[in-house]
């Protein structure tokens, strides 16, 4: 697996994403750059300037045709993909730390910091997707402040107008859009901040990262933990593979709390597990840092990582992955 480089950041990446078709990368950066590229070679196809500081969190919506970006700069903007243009930009007391579309590309959800005496708030808005997109309402539909710890991540679930969350306590959470009610909460669900949260494809289920070391799986109904990856390093980004029963992690030791660092040392690898087993099978070197960010190609093709050495790495996979027989002479179909 000879990893594509992609050197389009000059700072730490904070988060990538495939669209929905697979052909096109987004990632964003502490440099204020957002980058799209194209997966099977590598190509960069273009940037998205605007924003003022760190962009934390980037989302596409399933037709590739608006993407959504969150910054430090407290601003929610809204992009056309095709020729970069901003078409729309909101503006809040504190940076956006996160955003995500919902399934229908209609709504999108974002989470503001707790800070300078303002609450840590979720906003949902309305997308009008007519005309250009440029005309959005400025208002959200929905507003609330989740109670007790902050909110780090969020994303719709299957079920209509309730969005799942991962909180700074550890805690997973379910809320109800219309009311800003908490449905559903399992305190527990992990011992330190939630870094990352990957819905799947149907999104009946998801996986949360955690600093605390673990990965889990959650039923996005129920907040069960079904499944549980415990690794020796802060785990700061998962994702799982379709059509394999594998799921991704990275992480690594905090850039600062590193003091001599050879490539084993660090731990900068991208871990593989099996899903259903909870063993690690593998793991990818590469970064010279952290990995903060984990994303797998819808058909899962291929996978890409973004690490704290600015650097993004897309891995496609070769003919042996898919040979693989993850449950040995047992044929699993679909």
């Amino acid at each position: 697996m000879r990893p594509i480089l992609l050197q389009g950041h000059e700072r730490s990446l904070t988060q990538i994403k495939y669209n929905r078709d697979g052909d096109l990368l987004f990632s964003c950066s502490k440099d204020h750059v957002i980058n799209v590229w194209y997966t099977h070679n590598g190509e960069r196809l273009g940037t998205y300037d605007g924003h003022n500081g760190t962009v934390w969190t980037v989302d596409v919506d399933s037709e590739s045709r608006f993407m959504i970006s969150g910054a430090a700069d407290n601003e929610l903007r809204l992009w056309n993909v095709a020729t970069g243009k901003c078409l729309y930009t909101w503006e809040f007391p504190t940076a956006v730390k996160r955003v995500a579309f919902s399934e229908d590309d209609k709504q999108v959800v974002c989470i503001t910091e707790q800070r300078m005496g303002y609450q840590c708030a979720i906003r949902v808005f309305n997308i009008n997707r007519a005309g250009d997109g440029n005309k959005q309402s400025k208002e959200p539909a929905h507003m609330f402040n989740p109670v007790g710890s902050k909110a780090t991540v969020c994303a719709f679930t299957a079920q209509p107008g309730v969005i799942f969350t991962g909180h700074e306590s550890g805690k997973v959470a379910l809320f109800n859009l219309k009311t800003g009610e908490e449905v559903h909460s399992n305190e527990r669900a992990h011992g330190d901040v939630v870094t990352d949260l990957q819905m799947s494809e149907d999104r009946t289920y998801c996986i949360t990262s955690s600093k605390d070391k673990s990965a889990r799986i959650h039923d996005t109904k129920t907040l069960d933990v079904i499944k549980t990856f415990t690794t020796e390093t802060p785990l700061n980004s998962a994702a799982l593979s379709p059509n394999k029963p594998y799921v991704l992690l990275g992480g690594g030791q905090e850039a600062m709390s590193v003091t001599t660092t050879s490539l084993r040392q660090g731990k900068f690898e991208t871990r593989f597990w099996h899903k259903v087993f909870e063993e690690e099978v593998g793991r990818v070197k590469g970064h010279f840092g952290p990995i903060n960010t984990i994303a797998v190609h819808p058909k899962g093709l291929s996978y890409a990582s973004g690490g704290e050495d600015g650097f993004v790495r897309v891995h496609n996979f070769d003919d042996s992955y898919f040979k693989s027989q993850p449950y040995g002479d047992l044929q699993i179909e679909d």
